[in-house]
């Protein structure tokens, strides 16, 4: 009988302390890159601070931490179960049935994806009247949306595993789907309703290959590959995460279809809040409060007004709005008074609020972090139990198996539920808000004019300390003093600002263009290499990638180093962040995008080996992890949102579709170097 090694309690506190540091410096550096990138980009190039500086490092620590427990509990749980399981389930079954365990384990690791929460929070920006479709589907039917993503991910594993059973080559697939994808894309995006979310549904294929995904369906792969083939050739598994991020873009655009006409028609935000349109409206809300919040939360005063039936009725609701704190929280829900008259209202709601407002009002702005950890936590729950219970039953009934090291697949399970609870609550509470403010700075690189920050209501304001300046030109100015946080500020008067009957002065806070009026070009080309910058050091730092560039490197025995696949993906992904920003900055219709881009592809697909295009097709999914995802979704929902541009989403997939087109142009012309270095050896051995 074996002696269990008693190991003392100082030891092992050192030994798994020890551990877990290196885990934690890890993610550090995983993320360290993007985090100095955009805060110094923003601080030091545009100039701003940054704003709820706390809450976003408390976030981003959050992420660090759970990245290390969540990526440390797949190792000891998911990962080594998923493989056993995909190692045993074809020796003991047929295809058919390991298609069935491919379509749900497919959707189950889909929802239990880290990236996804990305997209629970995406429509934060979206205004009914202007996407009602968008708004559908990202506010309404959440759970539709990210169900069918999960199914499309599991069709496409079922069919992977076909085609590794049967050995068949790539690429009839590629050019089976991309092209009805694309037929289907180009058609929606003649249709006034459906055009909305194709950008959705592109990004949507973006976020499904992550950190869960990948590692457990590339195992039921390989062992569908090893099973069906003796000679199993390097590269077998690959080829799936294409087939992965294909079939959601399908199936959201599909979902879109079947509740085309549950979607009102979009329409200005004057019709969409009048008393004619109630009826269509409510389609996209619970009730009339629903409505109404949205009208304040992401309406204009012209919503507002257009909601009540007469003026006497909207004023009595903005007088209760600043005094009562029951309207306040009803109206507004966790945004506060101060942001909402920053942010939101018109220069008379802001006057006639500080003339009712009675006193102040202390109503804490933003969701708790409490709040928001219980409510992952939640979710987290709901995404790893299923899918671990699913794993267990295959495992235990239907491959009669014993299940291996008890005590380590308990603990990577509850390391893992701890992980994602932390990465998920710290995308929503660091790197979502910080994406989000560096992409709404971003667009004053180019802008011409002054842009509007926040205004104050001095009251009551006396006009008798108002003194006046002279420049040298004779120039008249006139000026008064404002004692703020203990700082006096010297501010300019403006007699247009001052309401003489309530004694009240609007203190207009603006913020200067970057490079002036007359430089635009030079700040447009300052964020297209802000977003190149970003997305190629982003890619650099993703681990998956690194495992991919080894893959690589084996597959064309040295011919491609690991370290030139990175550079060149790295590459492809910089390109394709420009390509998004573009797009959003110019609100070019993501089709006329996406089109070219994977026509080019296909040309490039028929000449490349099939063992490359797997590959280097699986490029586009490896490069969006985790951390990337959330910081350029947040990026360019924010951008889009400072520019009204309707639909902020397909950042994710040009960022998708470009390294693709770069590995393979670097792999033909890799091969053609070799083939003519060959044919210099050979004609000069025949001399």
């Amino acid at each position: 009988m074996k002696k269990r090694i008693k190991i003392p309690f100082k030891s092992a506190f050192g030994m798994l302390g020890g551990y877990a540091k290196d885990r934690i410096v890890e993610q550090i550096r995983l993320i360290a890159f993007v985090i100095v990138y955009l805060v110094t980009f923003q601080v030091l190039i545009l100039q701003v601070p940054l704003a709820d500086a706390l809450p976003i490092a408390g976030g981003i620590g959050l992420v660090v931490f759970g990245l290390a427990f969540f990526l440390e509990g797949l190792l000891l749980g998911l990962m080594p179960l998923g493989e056993r399981v995909g190692v045993k389930l074809p020796t003991k079954f047929g295809i058919l049935f390991i298609a069935v365990f491919g379509i749900f384990l497919g959707f189950g690791s889909t929802v239990a994806e880290p990236a996804i929460s990305s997209l629970r929070t995406a429509g934060a920006g979206v205004t009914a009247w202007d996407a009602p479709m968008l708004y559908m589907l990202l506010e309404r039917y959440t759970q539709a949306l990210v169900y069918s993503i999960g199914g499309g991910v599991g069709l496409a594993v079922a069919l992977g595993m076909f085609r590794f059973y049967y050995e068949l080559s790539i690429k009839p697939f590629i050019y089976t789907i991309i092209p009805v994808v694309l037929a289907l894309s180009l058609f929606l995006s003649f249709d006034s309703i459906l055009n909305s979310i194709i950008g959705l549904a592109w990004d949507s294929g973006a976020v499904t290959t992550g950190a869960v995904t990948v590692p457990l369906v590339l195992a039921l792969g390989i062992g569908v590959s090893r099973a069906a083939s003796k000679n199993k050739a390097s590269s077998g598994g690959f080829g799936i995460i294409l087939l992965a991020s294909a079939f959601p873009i399908l199936s959201v655009l599909i979902l879109g279809i079947s509740l085309r006409s549950a979607s009102p028609e979009q329409t200005t935000e004057a019709h969409f809040f009048s008393k004619q349109n109630r009826v269509s409206a409510l389609k996209l809300f619970d009730d009339d409060n629903a409505l109404l919040q949205h009208a304040f939360t992401r309406g204009s005063e012209v919503g507002r007004k257009s909601y009540f039936a007469d003026l006497a009725q909207y004023e009595n609701t903005l007088q209760d709005l600043a005094n009562n704190p029951e309207t306040l929280t009803q109206l507004l829900g966790t945004m506060s008074l101060d942001e909402w008259l920053s942010s939101k209202a018109s220069e008379d709601e802001r006057k006639f609020i500080a003339s009712v407002k009675t006193g102040p009002i202390e109503v804490a702005s933003g969701i708790p972090a409490s709040t928001v950890f219980k409510e992952e936590s939640k979710i987290s729950l709901q995404a790893v139990i299923p899918l671990t219970l699913l794993l267990l039953v295959v495992l235990l009934l239907f491959l009669r198996e014993k299940l291996r090291y008890k005590d380590e697949f308990v603990l990577g399970i509850m390391f893992t539920l701890i992980g994602m609870a932390l990465l998920t609550s710290g995308i929503r509470l660091g790197l979502g808000p910080l994406g989000g403010q560096v992409g709404a700075q971003l667009p004053r690189a180019f802008s011409k004019e002054a842009k509007f920050i926040e205004s104050k209501m001095i009251t009551p304001f006396d006009t008798s300390l108002v003194f006046s300046s002279i420049s040298l030109d004779g120039t008249t100015k006139q000026f008064f003093n404002l004692v703020e946080n203990d700082d006096v500020k010297t501010i300019e008067f403006f007699p247009e600002k001052y309401d003489k009957e309530n004694k009240i002065y609007e203190y207009v806070i603006k913020r200067q263009p970057l490079l002036g009026p007359n430089l635009t070009l030079l700040g447009i080309l300052l964020v297209l290499l802000f977003a190149f910058g970003m997305g190629f050091g982003a890619t650099m730092a993703e681990p998956g990638l690194n495992a991919l560039g080894i893959t690589v490197e084996e597959l064309t025995v040295g011919a491609i180093k690991r370290s030139q696949i990175l550079f060149v993906v790295s590459l492809g992904v910089g390109i394709g962040l420009v390509l998004g920003v573009l797009r959003i900055l110019y609100d070019i219709p993501l089709i006329w995008m996406i089109l070219p881009g994977y026509l080019l592809l296909l040309p490039l697909t028929y000449f490349s080996e099939d063992e490359f295009t797997s590959i280097a097709w699986d490029c586009g999914g490896v490069t969006t992890g985790p951390v990337t995802v959330p910081l350029v979704l947040a990026m360019g929902l924010s951008i889009g949102g400072e520019l009204n541009v309707v639909d902020g989403f397909g950042i994710l997939a040009c960022a998708s579709f470009s390294p693709i087109v770069t590995v393979l142009t670097f792999g033909l012309i890799t091969r053609a170097r070799q083939k003519r270095i060959v044919n210099t050896s050979t004609d000069n051995h025949d001399e």
